[in-house]
């Protein structure tokens, strides 16, 4: 089951480039969308909100939204976190409202764990995905996905066929699809110095005869 966690916002009504007064106030725009309901612009408090990301995830932590003036919780996920460039600060934020009845498609971070084999032998562990496209209710929603990779050798590798969903998610990624392999070390190769040539060295008194015929 997903960790819930709890987040407060309010209303706003400024949007676009009028925002930015929100920054001095510490708060951070964002959307509330889905559901079949109509967007709404909502404002959260930016120390809250970098609280919650020490441990939510975007796409599969169920959020309970306390909107302002609304009695009970919105059930939602963090969609998507935009952040400024340059201060790496947090720019906007998109907030997906679910069913809990429903089921709902979403990306789950991978987190691969073990020694692999063929790691301890001198080979190399490729990580080809580092998330996976899942269905699942809500509630059923992991954290993450691990994936164990200790029983891998050199020249093996992993598929989403091989990857064990959590009780009530199903993956959505092609079955054939390579998760994690393990390479060979590059072998590098010694260069070999050039052979020097072979100069000939005229014996004491040739020349001397040579000249004199």
């Amino acid at each position: 089951m997903t960790h819930v966690a709890e987040l407060k916002a309010s209303r706003r009504d400024l949007v676009g480039k009028s925002s930015r007064p929100l920054a001095r106030e510490g708060l951070v725009p964002a959307v509330l969308y889905g559901s079949g309901a109509d967007p709404v612009n909502l404002s959260v408090d930016r120390r809250e909100f970098d609280r919650l990301m020490h441990v939510a995830s975007v796409g599969s932590t169920l959020v309970d939204l306390h909107v302002e003036g609304r009695k009970e919780p919105v059930h939602v996920i963090i969609k998507e976190v935009r952040h400024d460039e340059l201060k790496g600060t947090v720019q906007h934020i998109d907030l997906w409202a679910v069913k809990m009845t429903q089921t709902l498609q979403t990306s789950i971070s991978i987190t691969f764990v073990g020694s692999s084999v063929g790691e301890r032998a001198g080979g190399i562990v490729m990580h080809a995905l580092r998330e996976l496209r899942v269905e699942a209710r809500p509630r059923d929603l992991p954290e993450h996905i691990e994936v164990d990779v200790s029983e891998l050798a050199v020249g093996d590798s992993l598929t989403v066929a091989d990857v064990t969903a959590p009780a009530g998610v199903t993956l959505l990624d092609d079955p054939d699809t390579v998760v994690a392999s393990v390479m060979a070390p590059a072998v590098v190769e010694e260069e070999v110095p050039a052979a020097e040539e072979e100069v000939e060295v005229p014996e004491v008194g040739k020349e001397t005869e040579a000249e004199e015929e």
